[in-house]
């Protein structure tokens, strides 16, 4: 193996483990009625023409309506509010929660140091309890979207993309991404029906 080689498979290992430490989107699907049997050309987004927000920050649910609207105008279809071939309605789950975490100050081995200290570990010592345990607030999101039928009046189905979001300046950010891979699921599932 050559040097370029090499390097590239190094580029690729970090790239893989720089990927994979983020928090990922997994995605469900449910509530299916009805299946996807034929081509769908319009569609509309519930949300945006009632006026009923899915998220707490208008801004977020502003821009979820921008990217389902795009990403079904690039595959083809055409926003139609009158008489749409396809409903699509979406809400959020947004759950604050806490993880504990326990920090173990000691650098030494468990049984590395007894040699020296055989009071180190003992239930009698000193040191026996010295692991601090401390939280982290994170916050478990949803983002949920149906796809509805009109003309039946049934569910498509339902999929839930979820993951979580440790940082409040990047909720939008995975709000986004995870809306993104919900409408690329969809989107596979039209192509798998035409097939």
């Amino acid at each position: 193996m050559n040097y370029s080689k090499l390097k590239t498979l190094v580029y690729l290992l970090v790239a893989g483990f720089i990927l994979s430490s983020c928090s990922s989107i997994d995605i469900f699907k449910e509530n299916v009625e009805t299946p996807v049997n034929t081509p769908y050309e319009s569609f509309v987004i519930m949300n945006k023409e009632v006026g009923v927000n899915g998220f707490n920050s208008q801004f977020v649910d502003q821009q979820v309506q921008i990217h389902i609207e795009e990403a079904l105008q690039n595959r083809g279809m055409s926003y139609d509010k009158l008489k749409p071939e396809l409903v699509i309605r979406y809400t959020s789950n947004e759950d604050k929660r806490q993880r504990e975490i326990n920090n173990n100050y000691n650098p030494y081995p468990f049984w590395g140091y007894r040699v020296w200290n055989p009071w180190m570990y003992s239930p009698y010592g000193p040191n026996f309890n010295n692991n601090s345990r401390s939280s982290s607030s994170y916050e478990l999101l949803q983002v949920i979207v149906d796809f509805i039928d009109p003309k039946e009046d049934k569910l498509l189905m339902t999929l839930t993309g979820v993951t979580e979001v440790s940082n409040p300046k990047h909720k939008s950010k995975k709000v986004l991404a995870t809306t993104d891979k919900i409408i690329s699921f969809f989107l596979d599932e039209l192509e798998n029906a035409r097939k």
